[in-house]
C-alpha cells in the first residue's frame, strides 16, 4: 500500500423483515471500513463514522420503511392487490485512495411500490493528513468565484452532450443547474472534481444522476 493511501474492506448488514409470515422488505446495506498504520486514528475514527451510519439507517429508516410496508400490507390484503415486497440497496464506490485524498460517494436506493424505486447520491472527501472533510471550495484555491466558474461549464457540457450524446435535459434545464446546485454533491477522481444532480433535479428519471467532471490537479 501506498503511503498516500489506506486500505479499504467492504462489510454489510443484510437481511429481510416479514409480518405473519409475508416478506416484506429486504435490505443490503453495504458500507467500508478503512486501515492504515500511518494514519491509523483517523482510519479508526472513519470506520466507526461509517459503521454507524449503516447501523443507524437500518435501526430508524429501514424501520420506518418496514412499517410502511406494513401499512401497504394490510391496505393490499384487505383490497385483493397485489403485496409489494420493499427493498433497500446501499452501495459506496470510491473514487480516489491517492495523493492523501479519499474520496467515496454511496448510492442509497429504496423501492417502495410504483414503476420504479429512487436513488439518492451522497459522497464524502478525506484529506488523510489532516483528517478533516475536504470542501468544494478546497480545490479551487483563490478562485473566489469558483461557483459560477463550475455552473458555467457544466452548461457548456451538457450542451456538449446533448449534440454528441443525445442526452435530454428539462427544458430550463440551465437555471435548475443554478438552482439545484449543492457545495456538498461532488467527489474526487484522479482527473479532477465531479459534480452530481440527483434524479429529476435537472434531468428525467430515465436520463439517471447526472455528473460532470471538472478538471482541476488534484
Amino acid at each position: 500500500m501506498a503511503i498516500d493511501s489506506v486500505y479499504v474492506k467492504a462489510f454489510q448488514l443484510k437481511g429481510e423483515l416479514s409480518y405473519k409470515g409475508q416478506k416484506l422488505l429486504t435490505y443490503d446495506i453495504k458500507y467500508p471500513q478503512f486501515s492504515s498504520e500511518r494514519f491509523k486514528n483517523f482510519t479508526n475514527k472513519l470506520s466507526v463514522y461509517y459503521r454507524a451510519e449503516a447501523e443507524l439507517y437500518k435501526k430508524y429508516h429501514v424501520m420506518k420503511l418496514f412499517q410502511m410496508a406494513i401499512d401497504d400490507y394490510e391496505y393490499a390484503t384487505a383490497n385483493d392487490f397485489p403485496v409489494r415486497i420493499y427493498e433497500v440497496l446501499t452501495v459506496y464506490t470510491v473514487t480516489n485512495n491517492d495523493k492523501y485524498i479519499l474520496s467515496l460517494y454511496f448510492d442509497r436506493y429504496e423501492y417502495t411500490g410504483g414503476a420504479h424505486g429512487m436513488t439518492t447520491r451522497s459522497a464524502d472527501t478525506w484529506n488523510l493528513r489532516t483528517g478533516r472533510r475536504m470542501d468544494l471550495a478546497d480545490f479551487f484555491p483563490g478562485r473566489k468565484d469558483y461557483v459560477n466558474y463550475i455552473i458555467t461549464e457544466i452548461n457548456s457540457q451538457i450542451v456538449k452532450k446533448v449534440k454528441e450524446e443525445d442526452a435530454y435535459y428539462f427544458d430550463d434545464v440551465n437555471d435548475l443547474v443554478k438552482e439545484n446546485f449543492n457545495e456538498k454533491n461532488f467527489y474526487v477522481v484522479p482527473e479532477g472534481v465531479v459534480i452530481f444532480y440527483q434524479l429529476y433535479e435537472i434531468a428525467p428519471y430515465s436520463s439517471g444522476i447526472q455528473t460532470f467532471l471538472i478538471p482541476v490537479k488534484i
